[in-house]
């Protein structure tokens, strides 16, 4: 079996959190739920970097709130600073916090690579694969120079997958299915793969199809999702904004805790050695604790 870095070895077959919903609170509160989170028993919290926090900033603030848990980018968009910076500041993080740091990164998507950043958006598997390379060539000058970082890009298709194969410790894919988990699971080898699995829980089907419509119209609009999407067996017909019933129903799970136990099964039994849960609630900024807190006890020790 190959040996991680520790970060990684950490959330061997484990459930951690995804969210972006401590962005609509303070910095310091932020770091107090992160503490609940860890209380709570779930391995790691990722989160994502778009508009909000930056995402090296918000893993250091979320790392000093607590003790054990680990803090993932899911993902730090490459086009926000140079591999000399990402490589520095993932060595930094994880000699500062007990090797409890996972560094994700990826390519993002256009409209927020032009729009938002004002850079020209260019092949991501390309840009990645320089970008890797350039990171593994950085000379830091510190004491932590020498530290293993855990490191894993954002793949959604094949190519990336080998790249993450050839060029990091494993695989972060997002808004994918059981099905797609146990193909990755088969480029990846035994590389690490955590899974990213949006969930509704308890709700009517009505306020089911609602919540997943709301998280999912952003990511109908951008070609990588529907690009993704296609390789596993949805057509132009599911990419209404908001996505189609069939498409809500495949990739958030609905139900009681005991359904979204049956869905990170699934992931796991497909190959998976993690599965973060985004919790969708009411509204975007709401903080899912309660959500987090009845599955902690189902989905923590399976």
């Amino acid at each position: 079996m190959i040996k991680w870095p520790p970060a990684l070895e950490k959330l061997r077959r484990s459930v951690g959190l995804w969210t972006l919903s401590l962005d609509a609170e303070s910095p310091a509160h932020s770091a107090e739920i992160a503490h609940d989170i860890e209380s709570m028993g779930y391995s790691a919290l990722w989160i994502p970097e778009a508009r909000g926090r930056e995402s090296f900033t918000n893993a250091g603030l979320l790392l000093a709130g607590t003790k054990s848990l680990v803090v993932a980018t899911g993902i730090a968009n490459i086009w926000a600073r140079d591999a000399v910076a990402s490589a520095n500041a993932a060595k930094t993080l994880t000699a500062a916090y007990q090797n409890r740091f996972v560094l994700g990164l990826g390519v993002s998507h256009e409209p927020l690579v032009t729009r938002l950043r004002g850079h020209q958006y260019e092949t991501p598997y390309r840009v990645m694969r320089e970008y890797l390379l350039a990171m593994d060539q950085v000379s830091m000058m510190a004491e932590e120079s020498s530290t293993r970082t855990a490191r894993v890009i954002a793949a959604l298709g094949p190519k990336m997958l080998e790249l993450a194969a050839t060029l990091t410790d494993g695989a972060h894919p997002y808004l994918v299915t059981p099905e797609y988990t146990a193909q990755a699971r088969s480029i990846l080898g035994d590389k690490f793969l955590g899974v990213e699995q949006s969930v509704v829980l308890g709700q009517s089907h009505e306020e089911f199809l609602r919540r997943a419509h709301e998280h999912l119209e952003f990511y109908t609009g951008l070609d990588n999702y529907r690009n993704s999407w296609r390789r596993q067996g949805f057509g132009d017909e599911d990419f209404v904004r908001g996505g189609s019933e069939r498409l809500c129903n495949a990739l958030v799970a609905h139900g009681d805790e005991e359904a979204v136990r049956a869905r990170v099964r699934e992931h796991l039994d497909a190959g998976a050695n993690h599965v973060c849960l985004q919790v969708l609630g009411s509204d975007f900024d709401q903080v899912p604790l309660e959500e987090w807190r009845h599955l902690a006890p189902v989905v923590t020790n399976i």
